[in-house]
């Protein structure tokens, strides 16, 4: 006979005497970052499970609200995944102050590297438009001037869309063959 250590016997029980929805949740919460992808897993924390309906606490209502355009896809990756069936997902705010995310914070690296991988990204040019500390304000006809020059100078070698002739970032017209706008016109 071995003995096991006190913490061991004590985590057995916990586990044991659970609830089922915290059996689940605490099932769910282990697949969620794979399912969602590690942007919406920073953005959106399942919370509680009540007869099969997920509870999920978003950082701000413009997440809940993608997500909820996003909830069949979601149910049905994790319904492949779990033993036990999810019938629903209500995304909500309430109850993100109280949120402590197990992943590792998102942090403006891995954000960088997002925005570097996305079609609409274009390379910084050496001289950008920036603030002039050491010099009057200008009025605002001028500030507006220097900002068209500044946005057509970075414009000026892109390829044309070919519906609507603007210029486009080269990932744009390699994904959906024209800009981001008249792509999503057409959708």
């Amino acid at each position: 006979m071995s003995f096991k250590s006190l913490h061991h016997v004590l985590d057995s029980l916990g586990t044991q005497y659970q609830p089922k929805e915290q059996r689940q949740l605490q099932s769910l919460l282990q697949c969620w970052a794979e399912v969602v992808g590690p942007v919406v897993a920073a953005q959106a924390q399942p919370i509680s499970i009540q007869r099969n309906v997920l509870r999920v606490a978003t950082s701000s209502s413009v997440w809940a609200q993608n997500l909820v355009f996003e909830r069949q896809r979601i149910l049905e990756k994790l319904n492949a995944r779990l033993k036990f069936p999810v019938a629903d997902i209500r995304f909500s705010v309430a109850q993100w102050q109280g949120v402590s995310t197990p992943q590792p914070s998102f942090g403006t690296e891995q954000q960088a590297q997002l925005w570097q991988q996305h079609p609409s990204w274009m390379p910084e040019p050496a001289t950008s438009f920036s603030a002039r500390p050491n010099q009057e304000p200008m009025d605002p006809t001028q500030a507006f001037q220097s900002w068209a020059r500044t946005v057509r100078s970075r414009s000026q070698h892109l390829p044309l869309c070919p519906q609507c002739n603007c210029p486009t970032p080269f990932g744009e017209l390699e994904r959906w063959n024209v800009c981001a706008l008249c792509a999503a016109k057409r959708w």
